[in-house]
């Protein structure tokens, strides 16, 4: 009889660590297992195109929401419910829950991910710059740009051109700071500013939709030093901290994808091409840039 209950005694207790180690072996983070059984994420964005911008009549698109999207169907998710915001909102709504998903073109900085986790880079941007037809002051460079004694390049606040025309000490009072890239080009056709520099992949998508009508990208170009440009201007998706099931999976999607035929064929409409291949640098290594 003892022989029996001791026995039974050692099997309640097999049980019980069986069903801990069980318990154990279930990820906390099931991140992405939810978002397959709902069959829907909810993605971020705001209008900065070509990055992420809506057709008239309301489709979402640009460079990050046309990859989320095929990232999206290969991870099992059903449906997009797109949330839009304003830029300077999307980490904290990312936080608070609003969405799962930031896609946006958003440049990873140290700043940024303390409170993001960052996606494997899927773009470089490089460096442009929009001139009167006919380039009269002949800028073909960042370079020649600052050099030049008076001329007056327009930079959107806060961009990476800002900050690199800023490095190469060009004079406060030849910087001309637009709130975005229409404003920008307006200030060049009406002569408040000699060039707008801009990324190039925004300004050839600004030539392809036809805003152009008395400028012109200015060519041949010679990009900046490499050794300014190193850690700038490397977009990828955000997510929240702790989604590491998600954000995992996503990057699986995108180390097939990016630098492909059919990723070249997604991004193009944008104004994005080989140039703009991030290569095989990782985010980690961009932050430790």
């Amino acid at each position: 009889m003892g022989q029996k209950l001791q026995a039974g005694k050692f099997v309640l207790l097999l049980l019980i660590l069986l069903s801990a180690a069980m318990v154990a072996c279930v990820p906390r983070d099931q991140s992405l297992t939810s978002l397959q059984r709902d069959g829907k994420i909810r993605i971020g964005y705001a209008v900065e195109a070509p990055f992420a911008y809506a057709h008239a009549g309301g489709q979402v698109t640009g460079e990050s929401p046309d990859l989320a999207r095929y990232v999206v169907a290969r991870l099992g998710i059903d449906s997009i419910q797109w949330v839009q915001t304003d830029f300077n909102a999307l980490i904290t709504d990312l936080e608070r829950g609003r969405f799962d998903v930031i896609a946006a073109g958003m440049f990873i900085t140290p700043e940024r991910a303390t409170r993001v986790a960052f996606s494997e880079p899927t773009f470089h941007v490089q460096q442009a710059l929009l001139v009167a037809q006919g380039n009269p002051k002949h800028l073909l460079s960042y370079q020649q740009a600052v050099a030049h004694p008076d001329a007056v390049i327009a930079v959107l606040s806060g961009s990476v051109e800002a900050i690199l025309l800023k490095e190469m000490a060009l004079p406060r009072q030849r910087t001309l700071a637009v709130p975005d890239a229409r404003t920008g080009l307006v200030a060049v056709e009406t002569g408040l500013a000699d060039a707008l520099a801009l990324s190039a992949s925004t300004l050839r998508w600004i030539r392809a939709s036809g805003q152009f009508q008395t400028t012109e990208i200015a060519e041949p170009f010679e990009p900046p030093d490499a050794t300014l440009t190193r850690g700038l201007g490397y977009g990828a998706f955000g997510f929240r901290r702790g989604d590491e099931q998600l954000r995992r999976a996503w990057n699986d999607v995108l180390k097939e994808l990016i630098g492909t035929s059919e990723h070249l064929r997604l991004i193009a409409p944008f104004g994005f091409g080989v140039a703009e291949l991030p290569g095989s640098i990782t985010t980690a290594e961009v932050l430790r840039q």
